[in-house]
């Protein structure tokens, strides 16, 4: 019997998917549980298996072609069998035609329950400055000090992706230099990647939607720093500042559930668990991978799950339950020498935690001007469901919890 392979929703928020390859050819035989083709979505880049065994009799969104959830995107059947009735409701190729960037209609997702809308050609390539890869390549790239602009991409629109790099990092080709020659600036539009398309429709709702405030406070780290060159001078794992976080945050929200909860119209939902998402910042936008009952795990295990969960990240291999059911974010921008910044609430969480860098500042102590180190932090609440004094007792126990880190082995 026919099968329609349909474009899968692979996130929470994702509303279309981009073809990045097939890995079975027109005409060719496939296996139920063979990998048929390779996604892009939203969050990260995924393989479909075959739902049936049969033949690959068409594929209607080619290599570099976007579809909406839901939408056809090729056909699995017998050799002799008559597929004409699946495909009545897909356009002929070149049927649909991009919008100009300036267009309102290019600007929106499709619709997943459109399948009229289904694009059945490759979105147009926009020239930029720099070579199209993907954040796997780049990163292979400059640890192997590769030109990008001097290769020829295989993946959608010319995009480098990693096995045209394996070639030349493996010495059977050798690598172009690197040119010292600074490119003529030029303005030119930049199609979004599905990424940034979900990154903005959110940002755009959770702003308009949520009633936001903020509220910032100074903490001393001293205690913070030496703590954990206690801990790295004795363990082979070394914990960074970001794992204090996540531990002293976790710890605080269940004394503060207003804080560890999200708006539902005529009620809220306190959970019972800290379940917490820390940004990721990606070449093309950013993910926020959680980290899962925190409250129960010591240090060392939330630093080992999230090296595990930003180097997947990175390299787009998260699953979708893995960036999903978050209760609380913490953004970080503290290794970017930021002093201090507010951040946007990542719906439906009810608050988000903003980091800055750890820096030297004059202090007094003992009646005496030493230099210390300050952290600040601010945190944005939702305040349909936090208030002012809930969100600033919030930061007072997470503040003296940072100061009093022996705490956090408990």
């Amino acid at each position: 019997m026919a099968t329609k392979i349909l474009m899968p929703k692979l996130s929470d928020t994702m509303t279309e998917g981009l073809i990045l390859k097939w890995l079975k050819a027109e005409g060719e035989k496939v296996k139920q549980g063979e990998i048929l083709v390779e996604i892009e979505s939203d969050k990260a880049d995924m393989e479909l298996e075959a739902y049936d065994s049969g033949l690959l009799r068409k594929i209607i969104v080619s290599q570099g072609g976007k579809a909406p959830i839901g939408a056809p995107i090729a056909v699995i059947a017998a050799a002799d069998e008559d597929i004409s009735a699946l495909l009545t409701d897909v356009p002929p190729p070149g049927a649909s035609k991009p919008q100009p960037a300036t267009s309102p209609a290019a600007q929106a997702p499709a619709p997943a329950t459109a399948p009229a809308a289904l694009s059945v050609t490759p979105s147009p390539v926009v020239e930029t400055g720099k070579a199209k890869a993907s954040p796997l390549a780049r990163r292979l790239a400059e640890e192997n000090r590769i030109d990008l602009r001097r290769i020829s991409g295989s993946g959608p629109q010319g995009r480098v992706i990693k096995r045209d790099l394996e070639p030349l990092i493996s010495g059977k080709v050798p690598a172009a230099p690197v040119s010292a020659t600074v490119p003529t600036g030029e303005t030119k539009d930049v199609e979004l990647s599905l990424i940034r398309k979900t990154i903005a429709r959110r940002m755009q709702e959770s702003k308009q939607t949520a009633p936001h405030f903020y509220v910032t406070m100074d903490v001393d780290m001293e205690p913070a720093m030496a703590f954990r060159e206690q801990l790295n001078a004795v363990s082979a794992v070394k914990l960074s500042f970001t794992d204090l976080l996540v531990k002293a945050c976790a710890a605080t929200l269940l004394k503060h559930p207003n804080v560890n909860a999200t708006y539902l119209g005529d009620r809220m939902r306190q959970f019972g668990e800290a379940n917490i998402a820390v940004a990721v910042a990606l070449e093309d936008g950013l993910v926020t991978p959680v980290l899962r009952n925190c409250e129960r795990k010591g240090l060392f295990q939330i630093n080992t799950e999230l090296r595990d969960l930003v180097e997947r990240a990175r390299n787009r291999r998260l699953k979708a339950e893995e960036y999903q059911g978050a209760t609380f974010t913490i953004s970080n921008l503290g290794m970017f020498g930021v002093e201090d910044f507010v951040a946007i609430i990542n719906p439906p969480e009810g608050a988000i935690l903003a980091v800055g860098a750890i820096l030297e500042a004059p202090v007094v102590r003992n009646g005496q001007i030493v230099v210390g180190h300050h952290m600040k932090m601010t945190l944005s609440s939702d305040h349909r469901i936090i208030d002012g004094a809930v969100a600033a007792r919030f930061l007072q126990e997470l503040k003296a919890t940072l100061e009093r880190p022996a705490q956090l082995l408990l």
